[in-house]
């Protein structure tokens, strides 16, 4: 059985096309376009992966993720035109999986689905990435990229780590910062900047080409980006 998505958007011909890209992907799609109507169903009969808008008539996104992580942990990405920082970070911290900002691509939205949809299937390798490009032992604290050492600090290892359990999701500095590090008293949300950045190169060094297998998004934070190696 194909996995069954939730589409809560309310802009009619935005939903059309969503609908339509996802239905022709081969997934079971169902629409909703008011807000507690869309509250109730997740609640009653919960989807594989939700894609939820934030301004919806009815009840606002943010408070339909805030009460549907009460009942179901189901994947949950945003839709939203709202681009300023907080909305992002309240989103996160609420239990959203990932945004997308409109305008935006079908095909983007598929990927990120499917991207979303992999790392959450039951079974699915926590520290191993895509073809088992990379690799990270917890018990030697190494890291390897296509059998390439990486040479990390520990707390590179850590903050590579933390990205590599949930492919694809976006976590917060703040996150990144709570989950990464047990000390924190050198350490700020800044500092997470440059240990991203020393990240990158050593992961682009190692795959011997430009990929960027870390993927920034702009007032949000940082992802393991779960199709680099493809």
């Amino acid at each position: 059985m194909s996995p069954r998505i939730l589409v809560v958007e309310d802009e009619p011909d935005i939903a059309a096309i969503v609908v339509d890209y996802l239905r022709h992907a081969g997934y079971t799609v169902e629409h909703q376009a008011e807000g507690r109507a869309a509250l109730a169903s997740l609640i009653t009969t919960p989807p594989d992966l939700t894609l939820l808008d934030i301004m919806l008539p009815g009840m606002d996104g943010l408070d339909i993720l805030r009460q549907a992580r009460r009942h179901t942990q189901h994947p949950i990405i945003m839709l939203t035109a709202r681009v300023e920082e907080v909305d992002r970070l309240i989103g996160l911290e609420l239990g959203a999986d990932d945004y997308i900002c409109k305008p935006f691509s079908p095909r983007e939205v598929v990927a990120r689905v499917k991207a979303v949809l992999r790392r959450a299937a039951p079974g699915a390798p926590p520290l191993v990435g895509v073809a088992t490009a990379l690799v990270l032992d917890e018990a030697l604290w190494q890291a390897t990229l296509h059998g390439t050492p990486l040479h990390l600090t520990r707390r590179e290892f850590k903050l590579l780590q933390v990205l590599a359990r949930q492919r694809g999701r976006i976590f917060s500095r703040a996150q990144l910062l709570d989950q990464a590090y047990d000390d924190t008293l050198d350490v700020n949300e800044r500092a997470i900047d440059s240990h991203i950045k020393n990240l990158r190169k050593k992961l682009k060094a190692a795959s011997g080409d430009d990929t960027d297998w870390i993927r920034s998004v702009y007032g949000v934070g940082f992802a393991l980006d779960p199709a680099a190696s493809n």
